[in-house]
């Protein structure tokens, strides 16, 4: 037994019992093995996406998490994706977004670098569509993996994801 790392789970089931197009949020608690620090937990919640029809791309994606942060955060903010490796998706990558904490000048929370990576993300590969009864070849989609705490260290100025648990009562009375 072993407590979720993702909620992707729900990603499988949901395209088990539904054809494309679609688009659909998924919220969760996960648990990682994971050492902590200011921009690192070992709990935290995630809401991942997933969008699929027959004509999705990375500059879909793109557009649409540009749009979501900029609404989230009132302005506009950079972006950047970097290559990575995640199993079920062909490209994969990073998502970072420029650190509202310092501005992108460099601080504890994105370990001087001006940049917050926030999620995982890419394109989905075919081999899983084909495993949820998909034509192979028909549809395209994208997923990502965000974490909240980390979105609310960037919105409210928060220098340390571990105060999120940490259960100190002057912490959430701030809020």
């Amino acid at each position: 037994m072993i407590l979720r790392t993702q909620t992707s789970s729900v990603q499988v089931r949901y395209m088990q019992t539904h054809k494309p197009p679609f688009r659909i949020i998924i919220p969760g608690r996960v648990f990682r093995q994971e050492a902590t620090d200011a921009s690192h937990e070992h709990t935290f919640h995630q809401f991942e996406a997933l969008v699929v029809g027959e004509k999705v791309s990375v500059a879909n994606f793109l557009y649409i998490a540009e749009t979501f942060f900029s609404q989230f955060f009132g302005k506009k903010l950079n972006v950047r994706l970097r290559p990575s490796y995640f199993p079920f998706v062909e490209p994969g990558f990073e998502f970072d977004i420029s650190c509202t904490n310092c501005e992108g000048k460099g601080c504890s929370s994105c370990k001087q670098t001006g940049w917050l990576e926030v999620g995982g993300a890419g394109m989905v590969h075919q081999n899983v569509f084909e495993a949820a009864g998909y034509e192979k070849g028909k549809y395209q989609g994208f997923a990502w993996g965000f974490g909240l705490e980390r979105l609310a260290m960037m919105k409210y100025k928060i220098d340390d994801i571990r105060h999120f648990h940490g259960g100190d009562v002057r912490f959430t009375r701030q809020f």
